[in-house]
């Protein structure tokens, strides 16, 4: 391998099997450039190692105001907790301290070869079950150098490769990592790309583009359409018939994937000190999303539509 390189990661999970085919090991990575409302991973954002106080162990107790050297803990006249991250210059007394495990550190520096480490102890499981490795983030391309290192030194061991991206991401990045990809997972949020800035912060020119350039290319690779089915915001007929419509005439598309909304990343927010933007969205029924996905096959019969998990 070349020199070492380094990123900021997010964590390493192993024996995902909502990640690709087979039993895999998804290492996410820290940084994104979209600000989706409905974002379920909101510690994956920034791209920075970030800490956050979980209100549901934390018993104020005070020791982490007594360490903290910054003055990043106070109390509130209730005599609870409270963290401003601004402060904090990540010196982990507070960590180290804590009796309930209640300060939250999000992220850790590690090398490709760290991370190629930890995906080769579970080789034996990838070859049983058909798995591999998945990218994915926040949005993996803005660390892109590490992940064609750890791509390419996967598929030399002949370990699957998948990468679950936005495509929001400058073409060099998004060709430097394609050569050594086996499958492509990309989030369409709106076919609408007003709308798309509207509700994640930037506009969708960029991923069409890239998903074009992709599909003219010789190569053969995988990929695959995922929505993210957020009720009353990108759920309408309009919206699902436009991007069936868009994906349609891509060759290299395999399937559409709908993607449930759920709530399970809305405790972070607090932990982070952050609103969350969709208080009032619930998420869909199974008969709902049944519908859905009989509503976008009924459009088109050649394109496979499923429902993940």
């Amino acid at each position: 391998m070349s020199p070492s390189k380094k990123a900021v990661v997010l964590r390493v999970e192993k024996t995902s099997i909502h990640d690709g085919a087979g039993l895999r090991t998804v290492v996410f990575l820290k940084g994104c450039p979209l600000n989706c409302r409905w974002c379920s991973t909101p510690e994956g954002q920034s791209g920075a190692i970030e800490l956050g106080l979980s209100t549901h162990t934390c018993d104020d107790c005070g020791i982490c105001i007594d360490v903290c050297p910054e003055g990043c803990f106070t109390a509130d006249i209730d005599g609870s907790c409270r963290l401003d991250p601004d402060k904090c210059t990540l010196c982990f007394a507070c960590v180290e301290t804590c009796p309930h495990s209640a300060v939250q550190v999000y992220g850790q520096e590690m090398t490709d070869r760290q991370v190629i480490e930890l995906i080769s102890r579970d080789e034996i499981f990838y070859f049983h079950s058909g798995g591999g490795v998945t990218i994915s983030g926040g949005e993996c391309l803005t660390q892109a150098e590490f992940v064609h290192s750890v791509l390419k030194e996967c598929r030399a061991r002949g370990i699957d490769t998948a990468l679950e991206s936005s495509l929001f991401a400058p073409w060099r990045a998004v060709s430097l990592v394609l050569p050594h990809l086996g499958a492509l997972y990309v989030d369409i949020k709106h076919s609408d790309s007003h709308t798309h800035r509207e509700l994640t912060g930037i506009g969708n020119e960029r991923i069409w583009e890239n998903l074009i350039h992709i599909d003219e290319l010789d190569q053969q690779i995988h990929v695959y359409i995922r929505v993210p089915l957020i009720p009353g915001i990108n759920d309408s007929n309009a919206n699902l018939r436009d991007t069936l419509g868009r994906v349609s005439s891509l060759k290299k598309v395999q399937g559409i994937e709908l993607l449930p909304y759920h709530r399970l990343g809305v405790a972070t927010y607090a932990d982070l000190g952050r609103e969350y933007a969709l208080n009032n969205v619930h998420p869909p029924s199974p008969d709902y999303l049944s519908e859905r996905r009989d509503f976008l096959r009924a459009q088109n019969a050649a394109i496979p539509v499923t429902v993940a998990g």
